[in-house]
């Protein structure tokens, strides 16, 4: 990774920090939001190989759309056209009940992009082994879990690297 990427990617973190500020995880530590897109990145970097840039920063930027007052058109402002594609791809649809979200999350996932499908995996990953660390206080997590288990047709799998389960 050259310089640029680095400062690209760091400012990713910086936004994303920034509107997740004062946001926490539904665990009994309450520890803050921004450790779970800073962990999915880390997922895809260290464990998967991903050096993409944009996938990384889309990685980073998943939630801000769908849990802050961020935009599409502010995505795409400060980091492009491809990084707004993919955070597009990964963003529920707030106004519908969670059951439905989750739902339409199984059905769409053949249909994503490449990237998207890494950073929807490498998500899954994260919040799954985030249940094996510790139970959350709220929400319904497991049958969301469960679902998510489920096969979806056409849906191609990647390779497993040692270490990743």
């Amino acid at each position: 990774m050259n310089g640029s990427e680095a400062v690209r990617l760091l400012d990713a973190v910086d936004f994303a920090a920034r509107k997740h500020s004062g946001q926490r995880r539904k665990d009994p530590e309450r520890t803050p939001y921004i450790n779970h897109p800073i962990g999915v990145a880390q997922i895809l970097a260290q464990e998967a190989g991903v050096a993409d840039v944009a996938v990384l920063q889309a990685a980073l930027l998943h939630d801000t759309v769908e849990d802050t007052d961020t935009t599409f058109a502010e995505i795409e402002q400060r980091f492009g056209p491809e990084v707004r594609r993919l955070v597009e791809e990964l963003t529920d649809n707030k106004a519908l009940p969670q059951a439905e979200r989750k739902r339409l999350q199984v059905e769409r996932a053949a249909g994503l992009s490449a990237g998207a499908r890494l950073v929807a995996l490498a998500d899954k990953l994260y919040n799954l082994r985030d249940l094996d660390r510790r139970v959350p206080l709220t929400g319904s997590f497991l049958p969301p879990t469960i679902l998510h288990g489920q096969w979806v047709p056409g849906h191609s799998c990647l390779p497993i690297r040692p270490g990743t389960l």
